[in-house]
Parts: structure tokens; C-alpha cells; sequence
């Protein structure tokens, strides 16, 4: 994993020319990527979201990793919904500077199990973010990503923005005793460390985000903490040393309502049930 930021620290201690078409195809303009939506946490990055149906009024959702939950992180097979928090983000503007500071009062979602992913709801709503600090929040795709596409990995613990591309994607990643499913591979410009855990992964072209930073192969070891390997439908597994990855969240905006009220339920909705 990107390790929280004070495991980080702790390892630290230790250790041609073609012929041009006739007619060019439209490009469309890629869009400015900031710090702006993101959040610090204690020890981890995260972003302040919403689904492409969540209403003005819902009260505002913050994303980080599974890895990133303040109680410890999930078994294999744990998935959490409704559980108390009164954890705090900081609330980043465009330049990377500290506008405000939001608080949970509920984990609506959080596992370690197909996928990486911790969802806070905030004590605040997305209309009162904007009244106040003119910040957005960052709209969470409903699609799949495509292998080639431009990304931005943005830490709000780091204010640092790390540019790549999708360079593919792993059937299941394996780390230690979890495994994650589809997972996003970077890459090798996206060299993510310690303390990007949780980091909104940007499209730059839409703005909007297609996955959650959450790992990389350190050492070249396979399959164990902090060396995630690649498994394939056929069971082999590849190592990729100083390759980072993220989880995707295409499958999120199903299993919510306009208000942002978890419906596990709810036609559509994949993500891993208690």
C-alpha cells in the first residue's frame, strides 16, 4: 500500500515519423487539474466527492482508501457502513492552501475487500462548501476507464500533483492478505509514496475521478505488504517493482441515492455487502 504517512516515515528510518490523416480528428481540451475539492488527512490524501446524481443540499462526501480508516484497517472480506467517526479533513484550495476544516460523523462505507475505499459523510452540505470557500466538489465517473488515458494523481496530504497515464489494468492484485479486482495501473510517471493514499486519480480530459490511489510494488517481492503482484485470469502472477496502482470506483455512483444515503441494495450496485 501507499502506506499512511507515519508507516512511511517508519520504513524510511529503516532503510519515428508517420503520415499525418487527412482530417484530424477534434481533441477535445483537457481540463485544469488542481488541488481544488481535495483534503489532507492525519496521515493520508483524500477528496471531497460527488456522484453525478447526488443533489446541491446532500450532505458532502469525503473519499480516501480503506487502508486510511482511523480505526485500523479492514480484514479480508470486512465491509463497514454506518459506523460513528469524528474525523477531520482540510479543505484545499486551488493553490493547495488550508481553507477550512471539514468533519465526519459517519463512515458510510468502508473495505479492503475487491477494493480500497473508505466514503466519510460530512457534518456540512456541497451547496454550503461553495457558499462559503467557492469549492466544488470532484464528480466521481460512472464509467469504466480506458487504457492510455491522461491522469493526475493529486495528494492533498502532499499538495504534490504526480501526471501519467492508465497504462492497463490487473485482473486481481494481491498484497498481503487482500485482494483488490480491476485494479488501475500507472504509468511509471505516477511514482506515488507514502502519504498519497487516498489520492483522487484525475481524468484529465473529463476532471472527473476514475479511481483512488492506493498502492505500489517497493521492494520487487511478490504478493506481500507494500509488493502487490498481478494475478491473471489464469492464475499467473507478474511483479512490477516501482509500479503504483489505485482502485476503481466506476461502481459507486449505483449503490447511492440523490440525498448520498448508501443503498447496498440498489439495482446496479456491485460493491462488495457485510
Amino acid at each position: 500500500m501507499n502506506k499512511p504517512l507515519l508507516a512511511a516515515l517508519a520504513t524510511l528510518a529503516v532503510a519515428g515519423t508517420g503520415v499525418a490523416p487527412a482530417v484530424a480528428a477534434p481533441q477535445a481540451a483537457a481540463v485544469t487539474v488542481d488541488f481544488a475539492g481535495t483534503v489532507s488527512l492525519s496521515n493520508c490524501s483524500g477528496s471531497v466527492i460527488r456522484f453525478p446524481g447526488s443533489a446541491d443540499t446532500a450532505p458532502a462526501l469525503v473519499l480516501t482508501n480503506g487502508h486510511c480508516l482511523e480505526t485500523g484497517f479492514p480484514d479480508p472480506g470486512e465491509v463497514i457502513t454506518g459506523q460513528s467517526s469524528s474525523r477531520t479533513f482540510g479543505l484545499l484550495n486551488s493553490a493547495g492552501s488550508q481553507v477550512a476544516t471539514l468533519r465526519a460523523n459517519q463512515v458510510v462505507y468502508s473495505t479492503m475487500t475487491d477494493t480500497d475505499a473508505t466514503i466519510y459523510r460530512t457534518t456540512t452540505t456541497y451547496a454550503a462548501i461553495k457558499s462559503a470557500y467557492g469549492i466544488s466538489p470532484l464528480t466521481v465517473s460512472a464509467t469504466h476507464p480506458t487504457a492510455g488515458t491522461s491522469i493526475k494523481v493529486v495528494s492533498g496530504y502532499w499538495k504534490r500533483i504526480y501526471s501519467c497515464n492508465v497504462d492497463g489494468f490487473a485482473y486481481r492484485l494481491k498484497e498481503g492478505s487482500w485482494t483488490w479486482k480491476d485494479s488501475l495501473r500507472y504509468t511509471s510517471a505516477c511514482n506515488t509514496i507514502g502519504g498519497t493514499s487516498g489520492s483522487p486519480v484525475i481524468d484529465t480530459e473529463t476532471g472527473q475521478v476514475v479511481a483512488v490511489n492506493n498502492t505500489g510494488n517497493e521492494d520487487g517481492e511478490s504478493c506481500t505488504v507494500n509488493n502487490p503482484c498481478e494475478v491473471d485470469e489464469g492464475g499467473a502472477v507478474t511483479v512490477r517493482e516501482g509500479i503504483n496502482y489505485a482502485e476503481q470506483i466506476y461502481n459507486m455512483p449505483a449503490c447511492f441515492t440523490s440525498a448520498n444515503v448508501l443503498n447496498l441494495s440498489a439495482s446496479g450496485c456491485t460493491l462488495p455487502k457485510p
